[in-house]
């Protein structure tokens, strides 16, 4: 039998952002597949990433940065090559970036010769003020051989924009990991974070981001709140590369301002990975009306979770969820997503989308993603005159 094919697939850090989730969950049903795959991602902390994994994992020596988000991507592509300037390191037969740092890590490895190509996955476009961290991230996406993107939107984007043809894979979930069956995490996470069991708990997952939305769905809650006054909100994660300190500090102006009491609005930052199907459970709805997104993965580990889901009317949300799989909000509109986080306490509503969900997130396995990737990598093996 011949050896598997050797795939890397390159992360922008051990994190739990949805690139990187997205990369170890591809990472491991390739293994599954009989390949032979192994995820990079550069490692200031020195704890590695954020869950154990079936596939092989490389935890890149990185040194911690300060808050300049060039400059931190800058050092992190320079680890990168440091790390693959080394023959022992780069016994690979694909190349597969996730993102922008390990994209540029990438071409400039092809510009010196020491790999032959490589693939890039575009989960989203940034904008950036900064022109060259603008410069980077567009290099990183078209100095790729191949384009592989989450959904149509993105698919669209590269296609007028850049007029790049990319292959689409979306992504999945993982049915056995979240799943509505409740187990001893359940009573910890309750304890944790002081959650009743006869109070609404709304959760949003991704942290405190402009993208996110954080600022209408805080607005969006007080309202809510003005009706259910023992409901709670959780706002769960925030392990960003990115700086967002200007839009953390005008939420925390606007929640001073709100009234709300200090108990009402629990932010965890970073959370355990053992601990996430538990919050999803916890939740009476998750609520993710985010103006920007590659695709949308949270909300299917909610609807794999049994939770009713508060999402924007907006692509790619909608490419995959349609008219009554989910209680959708207008995302710039507090009133809006103040009526659908209501619309979620209905019985009969719940019960439809709880099942619609479950189906969904079953429809949408990581095996059939990774599967989805095999023709691109075929490609990236042709011969370079084929």
């Amino acid at each position: 039998m011949s050896a598997p094919l050797r795939i890397a697939i390159l992360a922008h850090s051990t994190n739990p952002r949805g690139g990187v989730v997205h990369a170890l969950a591809l990472g491991d049903a390739l293994c599954r597949l009989g390949y032979a795959a192994t995820v990079h991602a550069p490692d200031a902390s020195g704890g590695g990433f954020f869950r154990d994994t079936v596939c092989r994992t490389v935890a890149v020596p990185a040194a911690p940065v300060g808050r300049d988000t060039t400059e931190m991507v800058e050092v992190r592509i320079a680890e990168y090559l440091r790390h693959f300037e080394r023959g022992d390191n780069r016994r690979f037969d694909i190349w597969h970036a996730q993102d922008g740092i390990s994209g540029n890590a990438l071409a400039t490895l092809k510009a010196r010769g020491l790999i032959p190509g490589f693939a890039r996955t575009v989960h989203h476009v940034d904008t950036f003020a900064d022109t060259r961290l603008a410069a980077l991230q567009r290099r990183a996406i078209v100095e790729a051989d191949q384009l592989l993107a989450v959904s149509r939107l993105w698919q669209g984007w590269l296609a007028h924009e850049l007029g790049r043809v990319a292959r689409l894979v979306g992504n999945g979930v993982d049915t056995k990991l979240f799943s509505p069956a409740p187990d001893a995490t359940d009573a910890e996470l309750r304890a944790r974070l002081g959650l009743a069991h006869h109070a609404p708990v709304f959760l949003a997952v991704g942290g405190i981001e402009e993208r996110k939305n954080t600022v209408r769905i805080l607005e969006a809650f007080r309202a809510f709140r003005a009706r259910h006054q023992a409901c709670r909100l959780v706002i769960a994660g925030g392990a960003s590369l990115l700086d967002h300190d200007a839009y953390q500090a005008r939420f925390a102006a606007a929640l001073a301002q709100s009234g709300l009491p200090d108990a009402s609005v629990i932010r965890t930052g970073p959370w355990p990975q053992r601990l996430m199907p538990a919050l999803y459970r916890a939740a009476t709805a998750l609520i993710f009306p985010s103006v920007k997104e590659g695709f949308g993965l949270v909300i299917l580990e909610a609807m794999a979770s049994g939770v009713p889901v508060v999402t924007s009317h907006v692509a790619p949300f909608t490419e995959y969820l349609g008219e009554g799989d989910a209680a959708w909000c207008e995302p710039l509109d507090v009133a809006s997503i103040a009526d659908a986080m209501a619309a979620s306490l209905d019985p009969a509503r719940r019960a439809r989308w709880i099942a619609r969900g479950l189906r969904i997130a079953d429809d949408h396995g990581w095996e059939r993603t990774a599967r989805a990737h095999l023709p691109t990598y075929e490609r990236l093996m042709e011969p370079a005159d084929a």
